[in-house]
């Protein structure tokens, strides 16, 4: 498995690249800005991204999407309960004083179970809404759980802003990623990696 993870923009989104090291076919998650970066660790690394998922639609999330999509012809994936943020970009902008991203063309819903494989590797979708209603996280078992902004090393997303709910976030971490093993792996889209074993611990929003 190739790994690449890297923040990009003004809120240091973790972008995570990963591919199959046999057939070089990869997936970008969260692609929320930076284009050229994205695009360029593609070409040095020789890999086609075959898929442009994300886990929500905040702007930091999805910004550039549109950018790598128009160049990579890669299949773009967003939980269709989160469309209304990924339709508004301009109002999302506006709130932090930032330009607007083009909205990004979105190719398929991704629901609950969804399951994708991407050379010799696979990628199971996790509903885990609370921070936005159509929060995923992602599964890769070779790697572990990609979390976006639901479980943060330490924390958890923030409900205050629009559609987020602290009780369905709670609920989402508890039922939906608190059951994988304690040695699992958790990447979250912002901050340092964690593990399952460490937050149900030590998290203080968990315990």
């Amino acid at each position: 498995m190739i790994f690449e993870s890297f923040p990009v923009g003004p809120f240091q989104c973790n972008c995570i690249l990963l591919a199959c090291e046999e057939t070089r076919t990869a997936v970008v998650f969260d692609p929320g800005e930076e284009s050229d970066e994205i695009l360029g660790r593609l070409a040095r690394l020789q890999l086609k991204a075959a898929f442009l998922f994300h886990t929500h639609a905040h702007l930091d999330h999805v910004g550039a999407t549109e950018a790598v999509r128009a160049k990579t012809g890669a299949v773009t994936g967003l939980h269709e309960e989160d469309m209304p943020l990924c339709e508004n970009l301009s109002i999302q902008a506006a709130l932090f004083g930032l330009p607007t991203p083009p909205v990004p063309i979105i190719d398929r819903f991704l629901k609950h179970g969804d399951s994708f494989s991407f050379g010799k590797e696979k990628i199971e979708v996790i509903h885990t809404p609370g921070h936005t209603p159509g929060s995923v996280s992602f599964h890769v078992p070779t790697v572990g759980l990609l979390t976006g902004d639901t479980l943060f090393a330490g924390s958890i997303g923030r409900t205050d802003l629009w559609g987020g709910s602290y009780p369905t976030l709670i609920e989402s971490i508890q039922k939906r990623l608190l059951s994988f093993p304690d040695q699992t792996a958790v990447y979250p889209g912002h901050g340092p990696r964690t593990t399952i074993g460490r937050e149900r611990g030590g998290n203080p929003f968990l315990i």
